[in-house]
Order: C-alpha cells, then structure tokens, then sequence
C-alpha cells in the first residue's frame, strides 16, 4: 500500500514511515534499467513520477507499468544535452503540484567496450560522454535545484557507478564523466544543504539490464562479473532500493555522499 504523508513543513522534513504519497518525481533515464526500476519503486510508494528520456516507446512501457500497477506517471519527451528540453521537463514534472520533491538523474551512455588508451581516445567518443553523462547531469541538476531551493526542500540522487571513484584503463571519457558527476554531486550538497536539500550520489556496480549481454562475449561477461566479489551483477531493483532510501528521511544525515551499491567492486 502506498505510504501516506503528512503535510510537509518548509524544511522538506515528514515523519520517518510517511514519505512518499502527495510527492513528485523526475526521473531521467526513466524508459529502462535503473530509471525504470526507480520509477515504478517511486510510485509504488505513492509519488506521482514523470520519466523523462529519449525514447517514447520505453517511456511509455514505463508510465503503462506504473499505471497498471495503480500508480500516477506521466512522461516526457527529453534530450539532457539540450538545456531547454531539461528545463521543459522539470517544468512538466512541477505540474500543478507546484513542488519537486525528488530528482533521481539516470540519464547516460556506457563506455562500451572498445578499451583505448588515453592518447589514443577518440576525442568525439571523449566529448559524447561529456555531453551527455556530465552536462546531462549538470543540467538536470541545475534546474531540479532552482525548483527545491524556491520550495526549501528535496532529495537529488545522481547515478553514478564504480567509475566515479576508480580508475578504469581504456574508458577515459567515461571514468571522466562519472568522476566529474561526483564532483557536482559534493559541490551541489555545499551548496543548497543551508536550503533544505540534500544531494547525493550511488556508485553502482554492473547491473543485469537486457541490453547488458549484447554483443558481448561469454568471457567478457565472466570477466566483468569476476569484478564484483560478491560473485554476480545487480538487479535493477537493488539500485532502486537505494534511490528510495536517499530520497527519503530515514537518510535525512546524509548529503554530499558517495553510497557504493556495487557488490564489493571499489572495495578491491
């Protein structure tokens, strides 16, 4: 059943089980995977959420899952490299609620699996991460934070992933990507903690999406859940757990965070 929710006072703060009914919730990244898995988390709890992405067809399945299940979502059309297609959809997520409660910032593109060194990385492959894993993040932040700070309160959770706090040899523009995320993510809790929000970031291990496997070679899969100590990948819902308890008060000591849910893999 959802959590109901009292009134919330200026300071975004609510009684500890009474999270998530009457709050909204942007989602970028929402069409699949970790956006996905924390949207239908989200609504579940009674959050009204707005998935955000690129592809209609997959945000619409999202929005469907959520609806079938009793849920409230909505969705946009939104490209995280384009600041008013950003601005647009934190605006749609508002609503007529006049409140963002919670932006959980999934958006992004992998490294793959062409390994370069660093002076053989292809500059476009560099500013393509850039673009669309810092500067998405970026912006999204941006404009999610003009709107809780006006309200005086909300939780942003950034996806990040082991790359944000390794090395990885050959994803140069990706480790610099998830690095600089986890820049913003600290700079941002300095930031708007005297306001009442709170902003942290997961570092998530490799996660069991469909897409995951593609193309990929049996070793390559062996090596890369080889990296993990706790001997297997993620399942979209274990992220999601984590988003659910950084959006809500039971993590209300925590900002500027870096929270690893990735099976022991920066632990090496």
């Amino acid at each position: 059943m959802p959590i109901k929710q009292d009134e919330p006072r200026k300071t975004g703060k609510r009684a500890m089980d009474q999270i998530f009914e009457g709050a909204t919730a942007l989602i970028t990244g929402g069409g699949s995977g970790i956006g996905r898995a924390s949207a239908l988390a989200l609504a579940s709890a009674g959050c009204t959420v707005t998935v955000a992405g690129r592809t209609a067809s997959t945000l619409e399945e999202t929005v469907r899952m959520i609806t079938e299940a009793g849920g409230a979502a909505r969705q946009v059309e939104c490209d995280v490299t384009d600041e008013q297609s950003v601005a647009h959809a934190v605006q749609m997520a508002v609503g007529d609620s006049g409140r963002l409660d919670f932006g959980v910032n999934g958006a992004g593109i992998s490294g793959g699996d062409e390994l370069r060194n660093l002076a053989d990385y292809p500059t476009e492959t560099f500013d393509r991460m850039i673009a669309v894993d810092l500067r998405g993040t970026f912006l999204s932040m941006k404009y999610q934070l003009r709107q809780m700070q006006a309200q005086g309160f909300g939780s942003i959770v950034n996806i990040g992933s082991g790359a944000s706090v390794v090395g990885v040899a050959g994803f140069a523009g990706y480790t610099a990507a998830k690095h600089g995320i986890l820049g913003l993510t600290r700079t941002a809790a300095l930031d708007y903690g005297p306001s009442g929000i709170r902003v942290n970031a997961l570092v998530v291990g490799l996660v069991n999406t469909p897409l995951i496997a593609e193309g990929r070679s049996p070793e390559v899969m062996a090596a890369r859940v080889a990296a993990h100590p706790i001997g297997r990948i993620a399942e979209p819902q274990e992220i999601a757990d984590a988003v659910l308890w950084l959006c809500s008060d039971r993590s209300s000591f925590v900002t500027g965070a870096a929270v690893p849910v990735d099976g022991g893999y920066t632990a090496r």
